[in-house]
């Protein structure tokens, strides 16, 4: 939405839906820290730095993001590199760029660069993809899934590699090339676990399939999360009023399985209040992809959108034992500067690219 008296680019939807739905991750987050005053406030700073970041990226034409999106995803890379070499050791993983006090996880930016630069490259090229282009394409995509995963972390690795895949998927990519893509994968499995899996990795896998076997373990946090889930019933236990995440039975309660509190605190109801909020963004995402102005912008909003999807379902499908626990946070839910950040940046290109029209000669 383009407002004709101060010429500030806007979705007001999509304004309205993220400022709701940051608002109640901090009303989460306040149970899911016990009351941590000091986390909270810390928190709503980065939501008011990412909306004030979200409204100046929606300014940007969208020409701007397609003549950079070559230095965009070298400089992403840049970061990665020096996170390698300078990035402080945090349980046994490099996953963080340390400016000051501030603390900034490189990978972020990846998720961005690299499906706007796919975008650019594939926009103008005739359909279907040709092979050349294919093998260009994927070739960078496993480059970086390769840089990200060798942090080690394997669900921003994932999230990385989708986000491209994505893209390319939205340019034209035939199912039989894409069922073929899924053959080499299955074969090359007992590869991607010896070589690119860490042991603790291969734990988390090996768990998913019987955490019982290790209750007091590696299979504690599956099975306490899907305690507190379960034991919210329809209405929740109320507000602050989680037995397991009051007394410290489930893990990572302000990141990963913030979830977890929110389905054992406020039940099904609540629960089904907050996937509404999610579905009606990413229907308005996909209003804006259909209504934009070009297969460029098309491709970048569409490639964002279900990048964010997929980082929504890992996590649900996580906390819930569906798939391994793979350290993936809960969009604008969980707590974390530089997730938080990154996401408003990213629906700050979709507003850009939604909104920024052709204007037609007279």
């Amino acid at each position: 939405m383009n407002n004709k008296f101060s010429k500030i680019y806007f979705d007001p939807y999509l304004c309205f839906s993220l400022f709701l739905l940051s608002t109640l991750g901090l009303f989460f987050l306040y149970s899911a820290s016990n009351a941590d005053i000091a986390l909270v406030l810390k928190q709503s700073a980065y939501v008011a730095l990412g909306f004030l970041i979200m409204i100046g990226v929606s300014q940007a034409d969208p020409d701007l993001f397609r003549r950079t999106s070559a230095l965009f995803l070298i400089f992403s890379i840049f970061l990665l590199a020096i996170t390698f070499l300078f990035g402080p050791e945090i349980n046994g993983a490099q996953r963080w760029v340390r400016i000051g006090s501030f603390s900034f996880q490189s990978s972020e930016l990846l998720k961005l660069s690299l499906p706007i630069f796919i975008a650019n490259f594939l926009f103008d090229k005739r359909l279907p993809i040709q092979p050349k282009e294919m093998v260009v394409t994927l070739s960078i995509i496993i480059l970086a899934f390769i840089l990200v995963a060798r942090q080690p972390d394997l669900g921003t690795g994932l999230i990385v590699a989708l986000s491209g895949l994505f893209v390319l998927f939205l340019s034209g990519l035939s199912w039989s090339f894409i069922g073929g893509l899924f053959a080499i994968l299955v074969i090359c499995s007992p590869l991607i676990w010896n070589v690119l899996l860490q042991p603790f990795q291969q734990q988390r896998i090996a768990t998913l399939f019987n955490p019982e076997s290790d209750p007091f373990g590696a299979g504690w946090n599956i099975i306490q999360s899907k305690i507190a889930i379960g034991s919210g019933g329809i209405f929740g236990k109320g507000f602050g009023e989680g037995s397991q995440t009051q007394l410290n039975f489930l893990p990572e309660t302000k990141t990963d399985f913030i979830f977890s509190v929110i389905g054992e605190e406020f039940g099904f109801l609540g629960v089904f209040l907050l996937l509404s909020l999610y579905f009606f963004i990413l229907m308005r995402c996909l209003y804006l992809a259909l209504s934009a102005r070009d297969r460029f912008c098309r491709l970048v909003i569409g490639g964002i959108s279900l990048t964010f999807a997929a980082n929504l379902i890992i996590n649900l499908s996580m906390v819930v034992g569906l798939l391994p626990v793979v350290g993936m946070p809960l969009p604008f839910i969980s707590k974390g500067g530089s997730s938080l950040i990154s996401l408003f940046f990213a629906f700050g290109i979709i507003t850009s690219m939604g909104t920024h029209k052709k204007f037609l000669p007279q």
